[in-house]
């Protein structure tokens, strides 16, 4: 008598999963091409989505999709390796129904990833390796420090208006310098706590400078290393690009390839005008919320050097600050300057000045 093959084959089939991930627990939804098989809880494991994937659906190609956020690309990279096709993709780019926007919760977000992936309707976020990501880190440490400064500068300007001191017009343009902390070390109160409050504040500004001090030259040594050093030699030569500016770019942007054209590139830094169009009537609503908040503020800080450095940029500034307010010229003056980044990093040339590009 023949014996039946009862062994469970899905070469060649798709298996779609969507997943959304959690600290304690992953909700994940599979689906195949026709219907949907589970939704279901397991372990953040991505070991454990393996091999239930494999066990279920022996020989499928597994399809997987999460969204950014939290936890990083480190999931995306150990499905990766073990045979899972996993992309990325904006939370904010998932189509989305009007019930599942009133009903929300890890049931429906995964379902909705699962039935979104299987219909095509979702774009992956480039996915920078592992060590790209870690010098990103190391230089946003750094921005995140300096605000952080920044917040703690404030704390004490307040704290000495609450008690109604004044900073001595010696000092006035030499603030946070080493003999204005000193002022500051040597202000009296009436009793202990007074003075137990400020000396906190100055001990949590110290060590914010230490650290970014510590991460400036960390930063610098990277800058020197064989992977950066032609790249930012070639962005300072751009007027208003420092060092860190150039770092900046580097870690953010990792392959300029990526982008097919400016258009690309300015809106992923958020340098293009938000619309808001109906029919006949059209209306722009200003610069994007859409960025990336790192690059955009580095780029509209270094457009203010670069407009004075710079003749040609010197030119369109004082053009369009006469028909619009100085700081929506800036912008465009910012997307000048990400066309000549683009530029100079497409072409592996040294930026020469008066050129207008």
């Amino acid at each position: 008598m023949q014996q039946k093959n009862t062994r469970i084959d899905f070469t060649g089939q798709d298996i779609y999963v969507g997943l959304d991930t959690g600290k304690k627990s992953w909700k994940v939804c599979i689906l195949t091409e026709e219907l949907e098989h589970k939704t279901f809880s397991q372990p953040p494991e991505p070991v454990a989505l393996v091999s239930y994937l494999r066990r279920n659906f022996p020989g499928g190609k597994y399809q997987c999709v999460y969204e950014a956020g939290y936890f990083g690309f480190w999931i995306h990279d150990a499905l990766r390796k073990q045979g899972v096709n996993c992309i990325v993709t904006n939370p904010a780019d998932v189509p989305t129904k009007d019930k599942e926007r009133r009903n929300r919760n890890d049931r429906v977000d995964a379902r909705k990833l699962a039935r979104s992936l299987r219909n095509g309707e979702l774009t992956s976020l480039y996915v920078p390796s592992r060590s790209a990501l870690e010098d990103r880190s190391l230089i946003r440490t750094r921005i995140d420090m300096v605000r952080k400064q920044t917040r703690c500068k404030n704390q004490i300007k307040a704290f000495l208006s609450f008690y109604g001191y004044t900073i001595p017009d010696s000092l006035a343009r030499s603030h946070w310098s080493r003999h204005f902390i000193g002022w500051l070390e040597s202000l009296s109160f009436e009793g202990d706590s007074g003075k137990e409050s400020l000396d906190v504040l100055l001990e949590e500004l110290k060590h914010l400078r230490q650290s970014i001090a510590h991460l400036t030259r960390q930063i610098g040594t990277l800058a020197r290393q064989e992977g950066y050093k032609t790249q930012v030699e070639l962005l300072v030569s751009i007027p208003g690009i420092s060092t860190l500016s150039a770092m900046i770019l580097l870690s953010e942007i990792v392959d300029i390839s990526r982008f097919r054209n400016l258009d690309e590139l300015a809106s992923y830094v958020g340098l293009i005008p938000g619309e808001d169009s109906s029919g006949e009537q059209e209306r722009t609503t200003g610069i994007s919320r859409r960025r990336n908040s790192y690059l955009r503020s580095m780029l509209i800080e270094c457009s203010w050097v670069a407009a004075r450095q710079d003749p040609a940029l010197l030119i369109a500034f004082n053009k369009l600050s006469k028909r619009m307010p100085k700081t929506r010229a800036i912008v465009r003056i910012a997307r000048k300057l990400l066309n000549r980044i683009r530029y100079v990093l497409k072409h592996q040339e040294p930026y020469e000045a008066c050129v207008v590009m």
